[in-house]
């Protein structure tokens, strides 16, 4: 049916219309109980494991220096919807069997951990070495100037890519419909099954990861806006 015949059917559209009104609260209900909660803890998990392996990747130590690339390698070579059909898929094969959830958490925090932790070796490494050196000129110890000096501006530096990376995280979160989680974009495609009105629920769907996207830009801006102060000039 092309699109001019549906405006001459006002049956349709009154269908399409209900199905629109009934659908959205439960998309949104998906996206706000699932989608961020997934995004949102998974991210902060992430980071500190990014925090974790950047500093392991410019610590000098062998060991650790080798643990981290082969973790950011494994990460970075291998598709995430793999990994979270090995997480959650895999695992019960040799014993250890996780709940979608868990499993979408774990697959979402290793990837953050893995791509976060070289955008925050970069920021790390683009500080001057003078704000080392004039940290430690006043007594500072590492931990000290990492902690006061260093971090608050390599924060600002990271803030953006960062985020970029949260509002991609965001929209990754589709990917845990393949194992079994209840977010979005599986309700999308449970409520298209029933109706058999597919592009009005998925348009209906990216519509709302669209708004998300958007106000996650606008939060971004303004924390850029207030770590400009930790900015050296």
């Amino acid at each position: 049916m092309f699109p001019s015949e549906w405006f001459a059917n006002p049956e349709r559209i009154n269908r399409l219309i209900d199905i629109a009104q009934s659908s959205f609260p439960h998309l949104v209900k998906g996206a706000l109980l699932y989608s961020l909660t997934l995004a949102v803890v998974s991210f902060a998990i992430g980071l500190v494991l990014a925090i974790l392996t950047a500093l392991a990747r410019i610590s000098g130590v062998k060991l650790l220096e080798g643990i981290a690339r082969t973790y950011i390698s494994i990460i970075r070579g291998t598709p995430m919807l793999v990994q979270l059909f090995i997480i959650f898929y895999g695992l019960p094969n040799i014993g250890w069997t996780l709940d979608p959830i868990p499993s979408a958490i774990i697959g979402f925090s290793l990837n953050v951990g893995a791509y976060g932790s070289e955008i925050v070796r970069a920021a790390i490494l683009s500080i001057p070495k003078g704000q080392w050196e004039a940290a430690f000129s006043i007594g500072m110890s590492y931990r000290q100037a990492l902690q006061r000096i260093i971090l608050p501006q390599a924060a600002r530096v990271s803030i953006p890519p960062l985020a970029n990376s949260f509002i991609s995280l965001v929209k990754d979160t589709s990917l845990a419909a393949v194992i079994l989680v209840p977010e979005m974009f599986r309700k999308a495609q449970e409520i298209a099954a029933a109706t058999y009105e597919p592009l009005l629920i998925y348009s209906e769907a990216a519509l709302i990861y669209w708004v998300i996207c958007m106000v996650l830009a606008l939060i971004q801006d303004k924390i850029e806006q207030r770590l400009d102060r930790y900015v050296a000039r």
